[in-house]
C-alpha cells in the first residue's frame, strides 16, 4: 500500500454513470430486502457518503448494493445516474476477491456457499496458502478449513454410492 494522502484511493474519487459499472461474478454478500430498503432511504436522505470501489474496467469490487440502489428512480434523479467511484489500480483477480471479502466482512453477512467457492478458488486457482487466506480475510484457521473443505462434503457423504442416503435428503 502506498503511503500519504495523495496516494490513497479516496484522492481519486470520480463521478461515473452507473451504466458504466457492472457486478463481479463472485460476491458472497447478500442484503435482505428490509436492509436494501434502508440503504435506499440512507442514500436518498443522507446522499452519497461512500464511493463504490471498482476496477478500471468498471467491475465492482465493493458497493454492489449501493450501485443496485442507484437504479431506484429517486436516487438516480439525485445525480442523473452518476455514482461516486474509487478505482483500484488493476489488482490481480485474487487480490480483488480478497478486497471484496474484507470490505464485506467488515460490515455484513456472507453467504456460506459463495464464500466457500471463493476460498477454494483463492487456494486452488490463485495460489494462496490457507494461512494467507486466513490473514488477508480475517478468518480463523478452522473457518478457512471448513470453507475450503465444503466441496468435499458431498463426496464423503456418498462414498461408494450413487445416491445420497435418507439422512442427506431434505424433507419436503
Amino acid at each position: 500500500m502506498n503511503h500519504g494522502r495523495d496516494a490513497q484511493p479516496l484522492s481519486r474519487i470520480e463521478w461515473v454513470h452507473r451504466d458504466d459499472l457492472h457486478a463481479n461474478g463472485y460476491n458472497p454478500n447478500h442484503v435482505a430486502k428490509p436492509e436494501m430498503d434502508l440503504l435506499k432511504t440512507s442514500l436518498f436522505e443522507d446522499g452519497w457518503t461512500q464511493p463504490i470501489v471498482a476496477r478500471p474496467d468498471g467491475e465492482i469490487v465493493d458497493g454492489f448494493h449501493r450501485w443496485t440502489c442507484s437504479g431506484d428512480p429517486r436516487i438516480y434523479a439525485m445525480t442523473d445516474g452518476y455514482v461516486p467511484v474509487v478505482r483500484l489500480l488493476p489488482p490481480a483477480t485474487g487480490d480483488q476477491m480478497l478486497s471484496t471479502i474484507r470490505h464485506n466482512r467488515a460490515r455484513g453477512e456472507h453467504g456460506v456457499l459463495p464464500m466457500a467457492d471463493i476460498v477454494r478458488r483463492l487456494i486452488d486457482e490463485e495460489g494462496l496458502t490457507p494461512e494467507q487466506v486466513m490473514v488477508r480475510c480475517g478468518m480463523e484457521k478452522e473457518e478457512v478449513t471448513r470453507l475450503y473443505d465444503r466441496g468435499g462434503m458431498t463426496v464423503r457423504g456418498t462414498q461408494g454410492r450413487t445416491q445420497f442416503s435418507n439422512g442427506w435428503k431434505p424433507s419436503s
